[in-house]
């Protein structure tokens, strides 16, 4: 259960957004301190299972072929195979398309070759090359799992953002995800608290509220 100064701040985040015609998401801003962030090392780069969802239709597209790519077919978006990539690789503004519309990739291990070689200048620069999909891994449940997750990924900037929710969910349940984060954060980081400057919570469009 998270702390009760973290469910308050969402509880006001929520209360004080104004009213849209869209489901709003719920979005932390994260600044860090006393870090050299031009050193790759210290950069915060890695994909989060929130415990509630993320209350957002995430997106997942697998790469692969034969028993794998007919699993995957009821789990993810959309199932490419051999030739579907090498169409992709002749075709930059399609592939730059997908790359902007997915959140997260799956490939199948033998895919990986072939993608870095043809994807890899779409993909890479994104933060969205494939998690790798072992022969003995469960393609459903890696699906599954990642449209449960988010990517925090802070680059070389000091103040970053990270998906933890949607308007639609309750003040616990974004708490909880916030939880999961900020704890994943300090353990992450050289200094763990001592890193982060200050949290704040807020919806797409609403003021932002300092998470304490």
């Amino acid at each position: 259960m998270a702390d009760e100064d973290i469910e308050t701040a969402v509880q006001r985040a929520l209360e004080d957004r104004p009213e849209r015609n869209f489901t709003e998401s719920v979005d932390l801003a994260i600044n860090l301190r006393d870090l050299d962030l031009n050193d790759p090392s210290n950069r915060i780069d890695q994909s989060i299972v929130l415990p509630e969802g993320t209350g957002q239709d995430t997106q997942v597209v697998v790469f692969a072929d034969g028993e794998t790519a007919v699993r995957a077919e009821d789990a993810a978006d959309e199932v490419y195979g051999p030739d579907e990539l090498e169409d992709l690789a002749d075709d930059e503004d399609e592939a730059k398309d997908i790359a902007a519309e997915t959140d997260f990739f799956v490939a199948e291990q033998e895919f990986m070759q072939d993608i870095g070689r043809y994807l890899g200048t779409v993909l890479g620069p994104r933060g969205k090359m494939p998690t790798p999909l072992a022969p003995d891994d469960d393609v459903v449940e890696e699906v599954t799992r990642l449209r449960d997750s988010v990517q925090m990924r802070s680059g070389d900037r000091r103040t970053f953002h990270a998906l933890v929710g949607s308007e639609e969910m309750s003040a616990d349940e974004i708490a909880d995800n916030i939880d999961v984060i900020v704890r994943r954060l300090h353990a992450d980081l050289e200094k763990g608290p001592m890193n982060v400057d200050t949290v704040y919570v807020k919806t797409t469009m609403g003021p932002a509220v300092e998470v304490a």
